[in-house]
């Protein structure tokens, strides 16, 4: 271990924190969740982003000139590797070192409604420069499916936060909550994974997660919504924007798309494939057409995109050949 070189101690430490934020995340026993994630975390990203600065750059440059005995920040190995501040993955990586020290002095348990999305964000956004960087396969370490963090499914309420904080704490919450929110919607996948609480109305409570009732002398209201009412919030990709995920997700899964046994990366034409097949345009949950134009545009929902990742996983060397077959009868 003392010979091994620096940067592969620094990754074997990164990967090391990095499957303590996922243990002590998806631990329910631990209360302290959301202040233990953050800063495992940061501390894998920190060692794994020093790592690649060594070895693109050598090894005083993870030193401070004036101070070659202090290594640099987390913030200033961020703005190293990831030269555009207005890039999603640099502002999801800020956000959480924001939290980290916050959480130090002031936490509460609802910040994890506000941060999971950023929390499940961060880590595929870690496996992936993990890949990208060092050439290192998160999911050897983890199965693909512990990546996913566990969610509380209790959306943030105004009233509840009121009544149970005091004025500056929730106050304090709902701003973050505005706050994050508008930033979730402005960014893409690589700043936060988003969750959507959607609620539907049975007759069967055995179905219900959540049990309410009419009434008449209610002061809150609420609206029975029978269709999609925001097609710019849940149906938010173009084409390119499902191909770049969809390639994503294929790299980060290690599947290869083959095309006659040939490796080939998805694109438009493999799109239209999909698109033509299973009709998707035609699927309300999957598409919305805006027709404010003369020609037609086309906007996907997720569920588009985590429907053609699955049909791919069942079978990536045959599928676009099939497909090339079945739409051409």
């Amino acid at each position: 271990m003392e010979n091994e070189p620096l940067a592969q101690r620094l990754l074997s430490k990164s990967q090391e924190a990095f499957l303590m934020a996922i243990e002590v995340y998806n631990k329910p026993s631990i209360r302290y969740r959301v202040e233990g994630f953050s800063f495992f975390i940061c501390n894998a990203w920190e060692l794994m982003l020093k790592a690649r600065i060594i070895n693109t750059q050598g090894i005083d440059a993870i030193y401070y000139k004036d101070n070659p005995s202090r290594t640099k920040t987390l913030e200033n190995c961020i703005k190293m590797v990831f030269t555009n501040e207005h890039s999603p993955i640099y502002k999801n990586l800020m956000r959480i070192i924001e939290l980290r020290n916050t959480s130090t002095h002031f936490i509460v348990e609802e910040y994890e409604m506000l941060y999971v999305p950023l929390f499940q964000a961060c880590v595929l956004n870690y496996t992936e420069k993990m890949q990208e960087f060092h050439n290192i396969d998160i999911t050897k370490l983890v199965p693909q499916n512990f990546l996913t963090l566990s969610v509380s499914m209790k959306a943030l309420n105004e009233t509840e936060l009121r009544a149970k904080y005091p004025g500056q704490i929730s106050e304090r919450l709902i701003a973050s909550n505005e706050t994050l929110s508008e930033e979730i919607a402005e960014n893409n996948n690589t700043y936060a994974i988003r969750i959507e609480h959607l609620h539907y109305l049975t007759k069967d409570k055995s179905k219900a997660t959540d049990i309410l009732h009419i009434e008449k002398d209610a002061t809150a209201g609420v609206q029975i919504i029978k269709e999609l009412k925001d097609p710019s919030e849940t149906h938010k990709y173009n084409t390119k924007k499902c191909i770049q995920e969809i390639k994503n997700r294929l790299k980060r899964k290690g599947l290869t798309l083959l095309q006659k046994g040939v490796p080939i990366e998805f694109n438009t034409y493999h799109f239209s494939l999909f698109c033509k097949y299973y009709h998707i345009k035609d699927d309300k949950k999957l598409c919305y057409t805006y027709t404010v134009n003369k020609s037609p545009t086309y906007g996907y929902s997720m569920l588009a995109i985590d429907f053609i990742v699955a049909e791919i996983e069942k079978d990536p060397a045959n599928i676009i050949d099939n497909l090339k077959i079945k739409v051409k009868k």
